[in-house]
């Protein structure tokens, strides 16, 4: 395979996986306000069945998935990765969905670079770059488009949704820079197969599996087939992300993950009938520009630093 076949099949596969996440949102969404089912009930069945489903292909493919185990160092930090980073990005996700809607859970997971941008400031003693800086009041602005549509004294979400969506980028942030080393010593799926087990595992014994009322709702037929849907595409939006980076750059995969949104807003509008607003939609697009700014200058950066 040549390298623009290289590239065209590493843009396909970000494209589709991005379509694919943010068709989830929408899905989850519908099933939250259509049924009886709770945000951890809902979250403890995704997380199992796709940690149980993404262990056992790998262990089919004569994969050692337990010897992450037998090393001290690398459990604990697994079990952190599990508890603030798979767990903390789920839970917050669902919970800004089910406290406002898709479209705005899914703008909001796009504070992480912000997050990130300060975390590592703060770590270094030192004010982040000018670029930086712009791309953050450039969010921050698109973000309050979004929240007010462009009106000072309205507020188009809930405290408690806003919150959420915070957490979602919070969440987001610790997710992208905890477990780089631990996924390149045993491997991406590993750590993900296990960290949705482990995660499962803790949301089921704290609150899901005692919602013993809630297993008979699994029995309706547009419910079981939705969630189905919702494990499925979530799992494989992941491999595909995952599988892209073989191919195209982190910064292109980046940009490329706008779709996600973008799907998230056209399902919500003709499945859901949600809209937003003019200014809203300005803003939604301020925030992704300025997200794509802060990539493709942090990449510039990092390459004139290697050169140097």
């Amino acid at each position: 395979m040549n390298s623009t076949a290289h590239r065209i099949t590493g843009i396909l596969l970000v494209i589709v996986g991005a379509a694919m996440w943010g068709a989830t949102g929408p899905m989850m969404e519908w099933v939250l306000s259509s049924s009886d089912i709770t945000v951890p009930f809902l979250l403890t069945v995704r997380l199992l069945l796709a940690g149980f489903g993404l262990l056992g292909f790998l262990a089919l493919s004569n994969r050692n998935i337990f010897a992450i185990w037998k090393d001290p160092y690398w459990w604990k930090k697994l079990i952190i990765f599990s508890i603030f980073g798979m767990l903390g990005v789920q839970y917050t996700f669902v919970a800004a969905i089910e406290a406002s809607n898709a479209v705005l859970a899914t703008l909001l997971q796009f504070l992480a670079p912000i997050f990130i941008i300060l975390f590592v400031s703060l770590s270094q003693k030192m004010l982040p770059p000018k670029f930086q800086v712009f791309g953050i009041l450039g969010t921050l602005f698109g973000l309050f488009l979004l929240l007010t549509n462009g009106k000072l004294d309205t507020l188009l979400i809930s405290p408690t949704a806003l919150l959420w969506g915070l957490g979602v980028g919070l969440a987001f942030a610790f997710y992208t820079l905890y477990p780089s080393p631990m996924m390149n010593e045993w491997g991406v799926l590993v750590v993900v197969g296990w960290g949705m087990l482990i995660a499962g595992l803790l949301l089921g014994f704290a609150k899901g599996f005692w919602e013993l009322e809630q297993y008979s709702l699994l029995f309706d037929p547009s419910i079981n087939w939705i969630i189905f849907i919702i494990i499925i595409i979530g799992t494989l939006a992941f491999i595909l992300f995952l599988s892209s980076l073989k191919y195209i750059s982190p910064v292109e995969t980046s940009i490329l993950s706008s779709m996600e949104p973008l799907t998230a807003m056209v399902i919500s509008v003709i499945w859901l009938g949600q809209t937003l607003g003019f200014w809203q939609l300005i803003g939604s697009i301020i925030m992704l520009a300025c997200v794509t700014w802060l990539s493709i200058a942090g990449d510039r950066e990092k390459k004139m630093m290697q050169k140097e």
